[in-house]
């Protein structure tokens, strides 16, 4: 296969017309073929671990998607490329029907790569017949069905790269996905400092007068009291991390909730995914193969139970969702390291710029996803969608913890401070990182940590 770069068009805003929504359409779908170019035949039906998916069926299911939610009900007459694909390529919508176990997925040697392209293929032809010929009185069905599948594919391109990195790097021969992705700059790390909210009754969640697109688990809008706070300007560092790591943070149980103590003798864990050490140097597999850890680059690759830990060392706490999201709001600006700049990997944010205290932290979309402390439960007077979209988000509302964001595998568009990422707080392939928070009382975090930081 042809190895070439990956483009990540953005979406423009939600269409209003049937030739519009066509658009996005191709846009998204272009998009998720361009991810795998890079990739050998062999890389497409490998399981490295229970969480990931095979890249194949990635490709199937998010074409699956459009076909079971929107060409069956709304095409009369569709018929189906292949009706077991029904079974094999749902994920967990158990009210549609039964999904083909999870665990399972990489067993699947049929169908063959090339057959997952025809279907797409197959798929994508009756989706713009649909879509130039959409029921008048279905279409702001179709309207809405069509985003959210966009939306869902846009979700699955994150994961494609978070599952490609993890199958390539079990591989001994450290294989490089690409090597035409950009190469992160060098840049000396930025000073963390802190931003002082007063906090108060706020409104948290999208507001009910919004059209914009959201998940269902983003709504309602509803009040929140939050305490004064204050959040670091910046994600924690590799190279504040590395500390951590030297003065035992991972041999001190004091630092730890029980179950991420329990977790890490139990694999062993003595540094974030993905890195190795040699001699004095940290090393770490990335999209383009094993590179030395940049110490000015947020951390990436931890757990909820490793930030938590860091957190604790450090002297302060993981902020609450709701404490982020307040933050991010007033932010205002959603530009960050997306999947769009072409790293693929978090970048350094830029050093020496004289900054207001007051200015709104940097890097709070892109990079990595941030861990909170919250856990991911529904809002007041939440309600999911009818029928069997209704298993999107809402049956996951148990044992996650809430990230927010979004990273450098997320495409740009998808992003909002909304958002709602979730992951078990012992996931550790995702894009993930954290900052910091404390109460606004003028205290410090240890000084280990501060003279780290600055």
């Amino acid at each position: 296969m042809s190895h070439a770069e990956p483009l990540y068009p953005a979406l423009a805003d939600e269409p209003t017309s049937p030739e519009g929504w066509l658009e996005a359409f191709r846009d998204v779908r272009a998009v998720t073929e361009q991810l795998c170019i890079p990739l050998e035949t062999e890389d497409y039906v490998i399981q490295s671990m229970d969480d990931v998916s095979p890249p194949k069926w990635h490709l199937a299911h998010v074409t699956w998607f459009f076909e079971a939610f929107l060409l069956k009900p709304f095409v009369k007459g569709y018929v189906s490329q292949n009706d077991s694909y029904d079974y094999l390529f749902n994920s967990y919508y158990e009210t549609h029907s039964s999904p083909f176990p999870r665990p399972r997925r990489g067993l699947l040697s049929r169908p063959t790569v090339a057959d997952v392209y025809r279907y797409r293929h197959y798929v994508d032809e009756a989706m713009e017949l649909l879509l130039c010929n959409a029921p008048s009185e279905h279409s702001r069905a179709i309207a809405e069905r069509v985003c959210l599948g966009i939306h869902h594919e846009q979700q699955h391109q994150e994961l494609l790269a978070m599952d490609i990195k993890h199958i390539l790097a079990q591989n001994p021969l450290r294989p490089i996905y690409s090597k035409r992705l950009k190469v992160p700059p060098t840049r000396r790390p930025a000073p963390m400092g802190w931003r002082t909210y007063e906090g108060g009754l706020l409104t948290i969640g999208l507001e009910p007068d919004s059209e914009a697109f959201a998940f269902d688990n983003e709504r309602p809008a509803h009040r929140q009291y939050l305490e004064p706070f204050e959040l670091a300007t910046r994600p924690v560092t590799n190279q504040e991390y590395i500390r951590f790591m030297e003065q035992g943070g991972y041999q001190d149980p004091a630092l730890w909730l029980s179950d991420g103590w329990h977790l890490i003798r139990e694999k062993g864990w003595t540094a974030p995914l993905y890195w190795v050490r040699d001699g004095e140097r940290w090393y770490h597999f990335t999209l383009t193969g094993l590179l030395p850890v940049d110490t000015a680059a947020p951390v990436c690759h931890v757990s909820f139970y490793e930030a938590d830990a860091f957190a604790r060392w450090a002297g302060g706490r993981l902020p609450t969702e709701a404490e982020w999201e307040h933050a991010a709001v007033n932010t205002r600006d959603l530009n960050g390291n997306f999947a769009d700049s072409g790293y693929l990997q978090p970048v350094a944010t830029e050093a020496g710029t004289v900054r207001n205290p007051q200015d709104p932290p940097l890097q709070m979309f892109g990079d990595v996803w941030e861990w909170t402390g919250s856990a991911y439960r529904p809002y007041p007077g939440f309600r999911t969608l009818s029928g069997s979209l209704g298993e999107y988000n809402g049956k996951f509302m148990s044992g996650q913890m809430v990230l927010r964001g979004g990273c450098c595998a997320t495409p740009a568009s998808h992003v909002r401070p909304t958002y709602r990422n979730f992951f078990p707080p012992s996931a550790r392939w995702a894009f993930s990182g954290f900052r910091l928070a404390r109460e606004a009382t003028g205290e410090h975090c240890r000084d280990s940590f501060s003279q780290s930081a600055v």
